[in-house]
């Protein structure tokens, strides 16, 4: 019997993607309010990891980022993905303001494939996720004001033999000018570890 229940707490693969997609939905919604991309108003606060969190409002975003990470846990699933980066840019001029990269290594062997379990528990890996939100919520204390109208898109790493949805493109790198960066804490379920790194013009 103690072996059937220590089974029911692992988190296998499908488990792991869908916490990494988690906390990239609530990452890209922190980053979109503290940034200042759209209006306050266009953001309710809801609580987890511990933290009171905004999130978007705006059906077009909630859309664009449930079909957008919806296809990223198919492929973080397959090991298919190594990063995926929310960039920010000028709507005017198009130069890309900032950058913020989440970095995914695949921790374990690539022949476990979809069988791997992790028996890290959920709370210590939610206690490692709240304290990257802190740091993000925390960086508007040292990241340039975007005075200019930016928006943002998301653009996703991935290994040569993936097959493109019809509605993806590929897309150019977006390079920084003038970059400086700065590494946040890493994260990991023991399947999938997360850096999070933004790199920013710095005009100084």
């Amino acid at each position: 019997m103690a072996a059937a229940v220590k089974n029911k707490s692992a988190i296998n693969v499908k488990g792991s993607a869908n916490i990494v997609c988690d906390y990239l939905n609530y990452g890209i919604n922190s980053i979109l309010f503290q940034r200042g991309l759209y209006p306050p108003e266009n953001f309710s606060t809801t609580e987890n990891y511990g933290l009171s969190i905004l999130m978007s409002t705006d059906n077009k975003i909630k859309e664009f980022l449930s079909t957008t990470l919806g296809q990223l846990k198919e492929w973080l699933v397959k090991r298919m993905v190594n990063k995926v980066a929310l960039v920010i840019a000028n709507v005017k001029t198009l130069e890309v303001m900032e950058r913020w990269d989440f970095n995914i290594e695949y921790e374990g062997n690539a022949e476990d494939g979809e069988t791997r379990t992790s028996e890290k528990p959920l709370k210590q890996i939610k206690n490692e996720i709240r304290d990257v939100l802190k740091q993000i919520a925390s960086s508007v204390a040292y990241l340039p004001l975007l005075e200019c109208l930016c928006s943002f898109d998301l653009q996703i790493y991935t290994t040569n033999d993936v097959d493109l949805p019809e509605e993806w493109a590929v897309a150019e790198p977006a390079n920084v000018r003038n970059a400086q960066s700065v590494k946040m804490r890493s994260f990991s379920t023991n399947i999938h570890k997360m850096e999070t790194v933004v790199t920013y013009k710095n005009d100084d």
